[in-house]
C-alpha cells in the first residue's frame, strides 16, 4: 500500500488440529495457542513525504520516525458495514442538498439506524441494517446515468508528483515480530526505529516493491470479490513483478483468465505525451503490447495514460496503428487557464485518425466510492445527453496501494440506489462498448491535446533531455547498421537481444516523471546510468555493424563514412588523425550508405560553392559568409545581421539583436520543477556581453568561426562558438555552459524580420501551428510549448528556422523566436541543471517555405551527425547506398529486424511524410529483396498489402503525415 508499514507475508506454524477462521488473518487458526510470525516491511515515511518544510521539498536527512506500538485487531464485519451504510447516507442527504426529497429520507434513516443500534448489543445490529437495506434498494428508473467502476493503482514508475508515499530505504527492512496469542489476545510490544530517508519520492527499486504490495492486495480483494476487476497498465511493472514475485505474476495470470485483472494500456510505461520521438512512442506500443500478448495471450484496447503532461496530435495514429482506437486520461482536468469542453469526445490526430476519448468526470484516477465522488462524476460531467456512461477510477494511487475492501462495499451498496446515478463494477471494454453505442452525437476535437501546466517540465533537467535524444539517436544508428550488415553479411547475427535490452532501458526513462525532470535526485543518477549504459553498449554494436558491412570489400584500411539517413549529404567533418588530433575534410555520401574517407592524397570533391569567408572588423565585430548565408555578430556575440546572400533578404528584424541570452525570474505557485508561470515573461533581463570578447576562431576555408565569452551572472558563465561551414545552410551555435543559479530561465531569442500569425513546431512524425499572439485565453495559454528538432516562423516567400541538437522547450510570440534552455527548480531535486552542460542551436534563413527549403532535412542532419568509423580491415575504395526515396516529403525513418520473423531475415522499414500533402514516391534498394508488404506498427502483416518489386523500386502512396510501416524479406547473402 502507499502507506510506511507494510504487512508482506504471514506464516503460521502449527499441528493439525481443531481451527477457526480468522478475519485478520484470513488464515484457519487452531483452536489452541499457537505462534504467528508476521514478516512486516517498513519504510520511513510521512503521510505526504518527507519533505523538509513542504511536501515536494527535497528530503529532510535529520528526519526521524518512531514505531511505539504494534497491534493486532479483530475485525468484525457486520459493525464495519454498518458504519459504511451510515457514511453513505450521510453523504447522500450531504450531497443531494435540502431541496432533495431523498436526501432527508437518507437523513431519516441514519438517525433510526442510531436510535435503534446499541453497540454494546451486537443483536441491534441487523435491525439497523434491514433500515439501511431498504433505503438503498430502492431503485432509480431506467434514465440513471450509469457509472462504470474500475479498480485501478496509478503507480508511478520510478517517481510520482503528489504521492501518499515517499522515501524509502536502499535495503529491505524487515522487521520479524514474534507474537504469542492465547484464542485472540495478544502482547503489545513497543519498537524504536531510527529511519534515514535517502531520496523523495522513491526510486525504480521501490516501484517493483510498490507493485508486489499493491497487486497482492487486489488478489486478496479478487479472490473475496468475484465481481471485482482490477485494470493495470504498464508492461515494465509486470515484468518486474515476473522477474521478481513469480508466483504473484502466476496469480495475476489467473485473474486475467477469469477476466477480473485486465492489463491496460499497451505501452511499456505510461510515458510523456510530449517528448519522447516519433519512433520510441511507437517502440512503447510494440514492447507494451507484444508483452501483454505473451504474458496474458491478449492484447490491450484501450490506450491509458492518466497522468502525463499533454498528448501529441500524431497519438490517435500511433494508437492505431498499434491496434487501439480507445483512450482513457484525465490530466487535461488539471488545466490552469481553460476548461477543457468534454468528457467523452472523439479525437482525431494529425493524419487524420480518429480515436474515442473518455475522461472520467470525477477528474480523479483515485477515488475512494464516496458519495460526493459519485454524484461530482453526473454533474461534472460536460457530454450530458449525448452520453449516459461513466468512468470511475477507485483506489489510492500514485504512491500504490489500490482498492481496498471498504471502497468496493461502498460502491456496491450504491449500485442502483433512488437518487444516486447507477454504479456497476466495470472492466475498461465494458465502459468503452457502452460509449461507443452512444457515439453518434459525441464532438470531435482536433490536434493536440496541450496541458495548460507543468510546461517547465519540457526545459527541467537538461542533461535528461540530452540523453533521451542522444540514445534515440544512438539506437537508430545501431538498427540501420545493423540491418544492412544482416543484409550484406551470411555471418551477421543481429543483436536483437542487446536491442530490446537498450530500448527498454530508454523507454523506462521516458516514464512521464522521469524524461520531464520532475524526479528526485536518486532517480535522476539512475537514469543518466541507464542512458550512459545505451551509449556504452550501443558503439560497440556500431562498430560491429560497420565491420560486418565492409567485410570483404576491397580498399585501403582505414575509415568507413557512413550515413544513416536516407538522403545524400556533402558536409565538412572532423577525421580523427593518428597524432589524436583532427582535420577538416569536405565529404559526399550516398542516402544510407558509405564512403571511404579521403585521404591526404586523395582529390577533395569541388567546393559547392564559395569557401567560408570570415573577417574581423575594427570595432571587433566578425562577419562569416560562406556564400549561402552571410553573418555579423557584434563584439559581444549578439546577431546584427542573417542575410540569405542570393536574394539579400535581411532575418533579423532592423535595430534587433539575435543570438540575444535572456534570463527570467522562474518562482512557480507550486510545483517547482514542473512549472513555468506566465509572469515570468514580466520579468525578462537580456544578458550583456562585453565588447572585445568576440575572437575568430576558425579562419575560413571549409569551415569558419568566432567564439566569445558571456558571464551570465556572478555564479554562471557561458562560452559559445559560432560555426559556418562550406555549402551549408544554417549556422551553428555550440555551446557550454556552467550553470549555478537559483529559480532562474535562461533562454535564448531571435528577432525576426518576419511577420506571421503563427508558427510551425515540429513534432513526433509531422509538425503543427500554434498562435504567435494571445487573442483567445486558449492562445495565451501556450505562452511556453514543446518541439523537437526545429521551429519556423515563415511568411509566404522567406522563413526563419531554429533548429537544435536536445532541446524542447519554445516559443515563439509576436516575430521573436526563442529557445528555453536552462532552469534552476530547487524541488523535488535541489540540484536539478546545476552544472556545465553543451549543447548546439541552429539558424536557418530559406526562401520560400520550410519544405521547400530543406529545414527538414537540415534538423535531421544536425541532430544525426555522419559517423567516422574505423574499418577492421580494408575499408571499402567505392560508395554504398541501401536505400534511397524519390521524393523529399517522405522520410525513411526506421530500419530495424522485425521482431517476430528471426528466421526469416526480415526487415522493418518505417516512412513518414513530412510536409503535409498527398505524395506517390518510389523507394529504392540495393538490397536483395525477395518479399514486399505493408504491415501495422506492431509489424503484423496487412493481407491486402503485397507491394510488386519493379527493378529494385516499391512504389508507395501517402497521405498528409501518414506514418507506413513494410516488411522487407531478404534473400540469403552469399556466404
Amino acid at each position: 500500500m502507499g502507506g510506511g508499514g507494510q504487512l508482506n507475508a504471514c506464516y503460521l506454524h502449527s499441528c493439525q488440529a481443531p481451527s477457526i477462521f480468522c478475519q485478520f488473518t484470513g488464515l484457519r487458526l487452531p483452536l489452541y495457542i499457537y505462534s504467528l510470525t508476521l514478516y512486516v516491511e517498513v519504510a520511513c515515511n510521512g503521510l505526504l513525504g518527507a519533505g523538509k518544510g513542504s511536501m515536494i521539498a527535497a528530503p529532510d536527512p535529520e528526519k526521524m520516525f518512531q514505531l511505539s506500538q504494534a497491534k493486532l485487531a479483530v475485525f468484525h464485519r457486520d459493525v464495519h458495514s454498518l458504519l459504511v451504510d451510515l457514511e453513505l447516507l450521510l453523504g447522500v442527504a450531504k450531497g443531494l442538498g435540502e431541496d432533495s426529497q431523498r436526501s432527508f429520507q437518507a437523513l431519516h434513516t441514519a438517525n433510526q439506524m442510531v436510535n435503534i443500534c446499541d453497540p454494546a448489543q451486537p443483536e441491534t445490529y441487523p435491525a439497523a441494517k434491514a433500515l439501511a437495506s431498504k433505503f438503498f434498494g430502492q431503485h432509480g428508473g431506467e434514465s440513471q446515468h450509469t457509472i462504470h467502476a474500475m479498480g485501478h493503482c496509478h503507480i508511478d514508475t520510478g517517481v510520482s508528483r503528489c504521492t501518499s508515499k515517499c522515501v524509502f530505504f536502499s535495503q529491505l527492512l524487515a522487521v520479524l515480530i514474534q507474537m504469542q496469542l492465547r484464542f485472540l489476545t495478544m502482547e503489545q510490544g513497543l519498537m524504536k526505529l531510527d529511519l534515514r530517508p535517502r531520496a523523495w519520492l522513491w526510486p525504480f527499486k521501490e516501484t517493483v516493491r510498490k507493485c508486489a504490495r499493491s497487486w497482492s492486495t487486489a488478489v486478496t480483494l479478487m479472490e473475496q470479490n468475484t465481481d471485482f476487476i482490477f485494470a493495470c497498465s504498464q508492461a515494465q511493472q509486470l515484468e518486474w513483478v515476473k522477474s521478481q514475485y513469480p508466483g504473484l505474476h502466476a496469480r495475476l495470470q489467473e485473474f486475467a483468465c477469469r477476466g477480473q485483472f485486465v492489463p491496460v494500456g499497451g505501452t511499456w510505461v505510461e510515458m510523456d505525451g510530449n517528448l519522447p520521438s516519433g519512433e520510441a512512442m511507437v517502440r512503447q506500443f510494440l514492447q507494451g503490447q507484444n508483452f501483454f500478448l505473451q504474458e496474458f495471450g491478449k492484447m490491450c484496447s484501450e490506450f491509458w495514460l492518466p497522468d502525463t503532461f499533454g498528448y501529441s496530435a500524431q497519438l490517435p495514429q500511433i494508437m492505431q496503428g498499434c491496434g487501439i482506437k480507445r483512450f482513457l486520461t484525465q490530466k487535461l482536468s488539471w488545466n490552469l487557464v481553460n476548461s477543457f469542453p468534454h468528457h467523452t469526445f472523439f479525437w482525431e490526430g494529425l493524419d487524420g485518425s480518429r480515436v474515442l476519448v473518455h475522461f472520467p468526470p470525477g477528474d480523479s484516477y483515485g477515488m475512494q466510492g464516496s458519495v460526493e465522488e459519485v454524484l461530482k462524476t453526473v454533474t461534472n460531467n460536460r457530454d450530458k445527453g449525448r452520453t449516459n456512461h461513466s468512468g470511475f477510477l477507485f483506489g489510492f494511487g500514485d504512491g500504490g496501494g489500490g482498492p481496498t475492501q471498504t471502497m468496493l462495499d461502498r460502491l456496491k451498496r450504491l449500485s442502483n440506489t433512488d437518487g444516486l446515478p447507477r454504479v456497476q463494477l466495470s472492466s475498461p471494454g465494458q465502459l468503452f462498448t457502452a460509449l461507443e453505442r452512444d457515439s453518434g452525437q459525441l464532438c470531435t476535437w482536433v490536434g493536440e491535446l496541450f496541458l495548460e501546466l507543468h510546461n517547465g517540465t519540457y526545459t527541467t533537467h537538461a542533461q535528461l533531455k540530452k540523453g533521451n535524444r542522444e540514445c534515440e539517436q544512438i539506437l537508430h544508428d545501431v538498427e540501420v547498421l545493423s540491418s544492412l550488415a544482416l543484409a550484406r553479411s551470411a555471418q551477421f547475427l543481429y543483436p536483437a537481444a542487446q536491442l530490446q535490452h537498450l530500448w527498454r532501458l530508454l523507454l523506462l526513462n521516458q516514464f512521464h516523471d522521469v524524461v520531464t525532470g520532475s524526479c528526485i535526485q536518486l532517480v535522476a543518477e539512475d537514469a543518466m546510468n541507464y542512458y550512459e549504459d545505451i551509449r556504452s553498449h550501443g558503439n560497440p554494436l556500431l562498430s560491429a555493424a560497420a565491420a560486418a558491412l565492409c567485410a570483404g570489400e576491397p580498399g585501403p584500411k582505414g575509415l568507413l563514412i557512413i550515413n544513416t539517413l536516407p538522403w545524400k549529404r556533402t558536409e565538412v567533418l572532423a577525421l580523427p588523425k593518428p597524432c589524436g588530433a583532427h582535420s577538416l575534410a569536405l565529404v559526399t555520401v550516398p542516402s544510407i550508405g558509405y564512403a571511404p574517407a579521403p585521404t591526404p592524397t586523395s582529390l577533395q570533391p569541388l567546393l559547392p560553392q564559395q569557401p567560408v569567408f570570415v573577417m574581423q572588423e575594427t570595432d571587433g565585430s566578425v562577419t562569416l559568409d560562406n556564400g549561402i548565408i552571410r553573418v555579423r555578430l557584434d563584439p559581444t556575440g549578439c546577431l546584427t545581421s542573417l542575410v540569405l546572400v542570393a536574394s539579400g533578404r535581411e532575418a533579423i528584424a532592423e535595430g534587433a539583436l539575435g543570438n540575444q541570452f535572456v534570463l527570467f525570474d522562474d518562482v512557480p505557485l507550486y510545483w517547482d520543477a514542473w512549472d513555468v508561470m506566465d509572469y515570468h515573461l514580466e520579468t525578462r533581463k537580456p544578458v550583456l556581453g562585453q565588447a572585445g570578447t568576440l575572437a575568430v576562431g576558425t579562419e575560413g576555408g571549409l569551415r569558419g568561426s568566432a567564439w566569445f565569452l558571456l558571464q551570465i551572472s556572478p555564479n554562471s558563465r557561458l562560452s559559445q562558438e559560432v560555426v559556418l561551414d562550406v555549402g551549408c545552410p544554417y549556422v551553428r551555435f555550440h555551446t557550454e555552459v556552467h550553470w549555478h543559479e537559483a529559480h532562474k530561465f535562461l533562454k535564448v531569442e531571435f528577432p525576426a524580420r518576419i511577420r506571421s500569425p503563427q508558427a510551425t513546431y515540429e513534432i513526433q512524425f509531422g509538425h503543427l501551428q500554434r498562435p504567435t499572439h494571445n487573442n483567445t485565453s486558449w492562445d495565451w495559454a501556450r505562452y511556453e510549448v514543446w518541439a523537437h528538432r526545429w521551429i519556423d516562423l515563415s511568411e509566404c516567400d522567406f522563413g526563419l528556422a531554429l533548429l537544435n541538437n536536445c532541446k524542447y522547450g519554445a516559443s515563439v510570440r509576436g516575430n521573436v523566436l526563442s529557445l528555453s534552455l536552462l532552469r534552476a527548480p530547487k524541488a523535488p531535486d535541489a540540484t536539478a541543471d546545476m552544472g556545465r552542460h553543451e549543447f548546439t542551436y541552429a539558424l536557418m534563413p530559406h526562401k520560400g517555405s520550410f519544405q521547400e527549403a530543406g529545414v527538414i532535412h537540415a534538423a535531421y542532419n544536425l541532430n544525426f551527425p555522419l559517423l567516422a568509423l574505423p574499418a577492421p580491415g580494408p575499408a571499402p575504395d567505392t560508395t554504398w547506398s541501401a536505400f534511397s526515396v524519390s521524393s523529399p516529403a517522405v522520410v525513411l525513418e526506421t530500419i530495424k529486424q522485425a521482431e517476430r520473423c528471426h528466421q526469416h531475415r526480415t526487415l522493418v522499414l518505417r516512412l513518414y511524410e513530412a510536409h503535409g500533402s498527398h505524395v506517390d514516391c518510389w523507394l529504392h534498394t540495393s538490397l536483395p529483396v525477395q518479399e514486399a508488404t505493408l504491415c501495422d506498427l506492431l509489424e503484423q502483416r496487412d493481407p491486402t498489402g503485397h507491394l510488386s518489386l519493379q527493378d529494385n523500386r516499391l512504389k508507395l502512396t501517402f497521405s498528409p503525415f501518414q506514418v507506413r510501416s513494410l516488411l522487407l524479406v531478404l534473400q540469403s547473402p552469399p556466404n
